[in-house]
């Protein structure tokens, strides 16, 4: 019990997560100022099941009921006989099946390598989603980012720091916190918390535990803010990142209803906002404030030097991302349509990446003949 009260007293070490002139106690609950509370860190679990209760409800009433409207039909492939042999053999598969592992299971079970090849190509679409299926889930996405980005506006819009940014360090720790802001950073985690629970029963992607990660490092660096009571900083990231979410699941949503047209369009602006707000908002109004203003008004302390290093590398990896929606713009122009897409399914062909919502994958230049290529699945 002395060792863990040792390891608990060293973690929680206010030289570590609070500036210089700072104590716990002076960041604990009293009358006048609210600060954030670390244990309020649990509450966002249990709100995320009331958020897939909520988003369940939405794709069976709403989405589903729109998208068959659109003509999307709920058909599932042709299912593969049963075999124990190759359902064994299947679930050790990864990435494309060789000619000698066929070759091997054909001799096995005394059937053609033909027979083996259908066999196989149906147990894949077996687990390929209907289109239905991933039209709900991206029409559920952009619809929970339409709201929390207008929530946030609705927040953050009489905010002193929202129209000065420097107001962020003024009187830093001893902020208070309101219940509206409260309200935006729960539900945004219980969001995504949500997001980390559904990956195991949504659309099986090959960037799986990719995106698993980066849900995970978005709930810490959340969790990180709230506990350093760097609240404000963090409401304003997370309002410039929600923004380019909306139209790339529209896209998704529009791909997959089959109006092309739409996609392009609300492709072509999820491109210039998400330049606009992750390329220039991000760095040159967030960044410069954490890396260049704050250390003017603020005494430095470990924690912090934490948190702007993961906002850092999140710049860095807004620029990779963009790289590879540029790559979809091109290739687009050169097919004449938007037919790059965003974490495909279980397809061997395609290449995800770990953009958050944020999705995007590598595409390979459009030919007249039909070509490999990564698709808005």
């Amino acid at each position: 019990m002395e060792v863990l009260r040792a390891i608990s007293d060293r973690f929680w070490s206010r030289h570590v997560w609070l500036p210089p002139n700072a104590t716990w106690e002076d960041v604990s609950k009293n009358d006048v100022i609210q600060h954030t509370i670390s244990t309020d860190l649990i509450y966002p679990i249990p709100m995320a099941l009331m958020v897939l209760v909520i988003r369940l409800v939405c794709e069976r009433v709403m989405f589903a009921p729109l998208g068959v409207a659109l003509g999307l039909k709920n058909v599932k492939s042709k299912r593969a006989p049963p075999n124990a042999v190759l359902e064994k053999a299947y679930a050790k598969i990864k990435g494309p099946h060789t000619h000698k592992l066929i070759q091997g299971l054909s001799k096995q079970l005394d059937i053609s390598e033909r027979q083996i090849e259908r066999w196989l190509r149906l147990r894949r679409s077996q687990d390929r989603p209907t289109t239905l299926t991933k039209f709900c889930e991206s029409s559920w996405r952009c619809f929970y980012y339409a709201i929390s980005f207008t929530y946030g506006i609705y927040v953050l819009h009489d905010k002193v720091w929202f129209k000065d940014i420097n107001h962020c360090w003024y009187n830093y720790p001893h902020q208070h916190l309101t219940n509206d802001l409260w309200w935006y950073y729960m539900t945004n985690m219980a969001f995504y918390w949500s997001l980390t629970f559904s990956q195991f029963f949504d659309v099986k992607r090959k960037d799986f535990w990719q995106m698993f990660v980066h849900h995970i490092a978005t709930l810490l660096l959340m969790s990180f803010s709230w506990v350093c009571n760097l609240y404000r900083i963090g409401s304003l990231v997370i309002i410039v990142h929600d923004i380019a979410d909306i139209f790339l699941d529209g896209a998704k949503a529009a791909k997959y209803a089959n109006y092309q047209r739409t996609c392009d369009c609300i492709f072509a602006l999820f491109t210039c906002v998400w330049i606009v707000s992750r390329l220039i908002v991000y760095p040159f109004w967030i960044i410069k404030a954490t890396s260049i203003e704050a250390p003017t008004v603020v005494e430095m302390f470990p924690a912090y030097y934490i948190f702007n290093s993961l906002l850092l590398l999140l710049l860095v990896l807004h620029i990779g991302w963009t790289y590879l929606i540029l790559r979809i713009v091109q290739n687009s122009i050169m097919a004449g349509k938007m037919d790059g897409d965003v974490r495909s399914s279980s397809s061997d062909d395609e290449f995800p990446s770990p953009i958050t919502d944020e999705d995007l994958t590598k595409s390979n230049n459009h030919n007249s003949t039909p070509t490999k290529n990564g698709k808005l699945n």
